[in-house]
């Protein structure tokens, strides 16, 4: 189970502001890449707060619900067109970038899930592997992310019908795939899916 222990390292409980980010949405054959920023106040952390992988739906819900009341939350969009025009990889490092920036307050120090920091960040930070599931504040931010990109996904499915969005949420299934082959692509979908950075 994540814990708060990068953050306390990081000064969270010196009153320093300490923002985990994650993103979700890169494998998808369509929509965004959302990433999240999230600043959680160490005396009010909600219970069951756990990687958005290790939850189900109801359960990111809630806890996203818990978060907007408790929480500072920023959230940063890649778009399919940016992210053909400059790959997935750095499509997703400026979401990170926005949602950091997002928060619209100054924070001393970010928390990176991944294995790189994304360029241009208003402050220091710190990638960790798996931060996912080791930090609470990645951890948040993994829900803030999923959760938004299925609402988004699922809002999409309207407007495109046909492609089955609101249960795959993009991803590339075989209903989906055989979706494109019948109807062909949408505004939505990535040209440049499965093509290496």
């Amino acid at each position: 189970m994540p814990d708060f222990t990068f953050e306390t390292k990081a000064g969270a409980h010196q009153g320093r502001n300490i923002c985990g980010v994650d993103e979700a949405g890169r494998g998808p054959l369509a929509g965004p890449v959302i990433a999240a920023a999230v600043i959680l106040s160490p005396d009010n952390i909600p219970e069951g707060l756990n990687d958005s992988k290790a939850l189900s739906h109801s359960a990111r819900e809630r806890l996203l619900n818990i978060l907007v009341q408790n929480a500072k939350i920023g959230i940063g969009i890649s778009e399919p067109g940016e992210i053909d025009r400059i790959n997935i990889l750095w499509a997703s490092m400026i979401a990170m970038r926005r949602a950091v920036e997002s928060l619209n307050i100054s924070v001393d120090y970010a928390l990176i899930d991944g294995n790189r920091v994304p360029s241009g960040l208003p402050c220091d930070a710190h990638a960790i592997v798996k931060g996912d599931a080791k930090s609470l504040s990645i951890a948040a931010a993994s829900i803030a992310a999923k959760v938004t990109r299925d609402r988004i996904m699922a809002e999409a499915d309207s407007r495109f019908p046909g492609y089955g969005w609101a249960g795959h949420k993009g991803y590339p299934t075989k209903a989906h795939r055989a979706a494109v082959e019948t109807l062909g692509r949408s505004p939505a979908h990535r040209w440049t899916f499965g093509k290496k950075p």
